[in-house]
């Protein structure tokens, strides 16, 4: 693929034009699939279904769908057609949702007869009026999406640097903030996937992740755009199904976060011959404990490559090597697709081997934040590098390992505690499933380690069993004063634990 491809439109051209009969996303059934060729006409379509609505290319389209095919052609169709896509995440509360409604200045949303009810009572609570298109999640492709080979005369010319994707982060901290990433952000992240796993167009992968997910959208949907690869997309992750729908759907390669690796090693060994096509696994959006990675490496003789990347990065801006012998446990691995450092406080380079915030710069870096000036100016360093938020460090050989985020760091007698490493050791113990430590007040320490714990089914553990083995593992200085079971800890789309909440709930 041409490295000067710029626009999502430019990817699904070519590969149109070079394999149109070929497959590029089918259901976990096999009953449904759409080729390049189809893709191309359903671009045409979408094209003229938003037209209809009111809208022209440059507005925003918010979409409030499930995984499903419909939901891969809209998206698509929309970023072909030049307008920018908002998928809006479907764990989010209400008034969250609501709020990426109204401050998207969305034209349109578009919604499955589930979400209908509740996203019109939205709508009609905003001061404009937003166009609502009511799909069927299940279809196979949009009606009378006829083939045509004509796709460029129709379709307006879309800029590479307009903003194709509004995508909004969890808001953890506060209301959501909207990345505002580019048509050229999203293809050079397409390329540098493809490139970073050497894929080809024989390689297809299991989307089991949301697409209004960063790592889903970039990683699943439009990286094999970029190398005419092919994707299985079932309506949802299935701990029960998955290795059949791999195995069925002759995936070549997986794309999980580390949540759903931990319920994986939960499940059966699968037969041989439903893993004996993937290449690897790959791990993406949150930190994999490293007793986690081994023991499905053992379990299940699929390597993992783990890899981390941001909203405003296009998900992945560092990956492990392909090659086994390369890669190194713990750590997100190299800078991919882009350029990475380690600053201090003064947003001064550290030598390697020291911590500090991990910063990046590259094609792959966002505009900025929608209509949040201020936010966006405090993202970027003053000579443009996006500063993560992410403590950790560089090794001499350049991997990058993370250590935790600068705002979860826990400070207990003025020494800093990375929340991971508690994590961590609490996961080598046999009864716990989960963990996460998150920094409470103290009036002797500044701050003192609480954590939640997940056990595992059918096991057990007493609050003085798990204290016993953390002095045991942390020493006592790192002993969690409070432990709290819990069922489940809060995350984020991506996977990532939002220990934030933990305070909120624990309070």
């Amino acid at each position: 693929m041409n490295r000067d491809t710029s626009t999502i439109r430019e990817l699904i051209e070519r590969q149109a034009a070079r394999r149109p009969d070929a497959v590029f996303a089918m259901d976990d059934e096999g009953a449904q699939a759409l080729t390049f060729e189809q893709l191309g006409a359903v671009c045409e379509r979408v094209d003229t279904l938003l037209r209809a609505h009111g809208s022209q290319p440059g507005d925003t389209v918010s979409l409030v769908l499930p995984n499903g095919l419909m939901t891969l052609q809209l998206l698509l169709g929309a970023l072909a057609g030049g307008w920018c896509v908002n998928p809006v995440n479907l764990l989010s509360q209400p008034t969250q949702m609501r709020y990426v409604l109204d401050h998207s200045d969305c034209k349109i949303v578009i919604v499955n007869a589930q979400w209908a009810p509740a996203v019109r009572e939205m709508l009609a609570t905003l001061d404009r009026t937003v166009a609502l298109i009511v799909v069927e999640a299940d279809a196979a492709r949009l009606p009378g999406a006829e083939v045509r080979r004509d796709l460029k005369s129709q379709i307006s010319e879309v800029a590479a640097d307009s903003i194709a994707l509004l995508m909004y982060t969890s808001g953890t901290t506060g209301v959501p903030k909207g990345v505002m990433l580019s048509q050229r952000n999203l293809v050079a992240n397409a390329l540098a996937i493809s490139a970073e796993h050497q894929l080809d167009a024989s390689d297809r992968v299991l989307a089991v992740l949301p697409l209004y997910h960063i790592n889903a959208f970039a990683v699943t949907m439009l990286a094999p755009l970029a190398h005419g690869g092919s994707l299985v997309m079932p309506t949802k992750f299935s701990v029960a199904r998955f290795w059949d729908q791999a195995y069925l759907g002759n995936c070549t390669w997986i794309n999980v976060v580390p949540t759903m690796i931990s319920y994986l090693l939960e499940a059966e060994v699968p037969a041989p011959k439903q893993t004996e096509r993937i290449r690897f696994c790959r791990s993406a959006s949150a930190a994999l404990a490293p007793d986690h990675l081994r023991a499905f490496e053992q379990k299940f003789g699929i390597g993992i490559i783990e890899t981390m990347g941001l909203t405003e990065t296009v998900a992945p801006a560092f990956s492990n090597p392909l090659e086994a012998a390369r890669r190194k446990v713990g750590a997100v691995g190299l800078a991919s697709g882009c350029e990475a450092r380690v600053i201090d406080a003064d947003q001064v380079p550290v030598a390697d081997g020291a911590t500090g915030e991990i910063a990046i710069r590259g094609p792959n870096v966002m505009r900025g934040y929608y209509k949040n000036d201020a936010a966006t100016r405090d993202a970027f360093t003053h000579n443009g590098w996006l500063r993560t938020g992410d403590l950790g460090m560089r090794d001499s050989d350049g991997f990058f390992f993370v250590t935790g985020r600068i705002k979860e760091l826990i400070i207990k007698g003025g020494e800093n505690i990375a929340p991971r490493e508690i994590d961590e050791a609490l996961l080598r113990h046999p009864a716990v499933l989960d963990a996460a430590a998150v920094g409470i007040p103290d009036r002797h320490y500044g701050q003192e380690i609480m954590v939640c714990v997940v056990l595992r089914p059918r096991h057990q553990a007493t609050e003085a069993a798990l204290r016993e083995f953390c002095v045991e593992h942390l020493g006592r200085f790192k002993t969690p004063k409070v432990i709290r079971f819990v069922n489940e800890l809060p995350r984020g789309p991506s996977g990532k634990v939002q220990r934030l909440k933990l305070l909120e709930q624990n309070a």
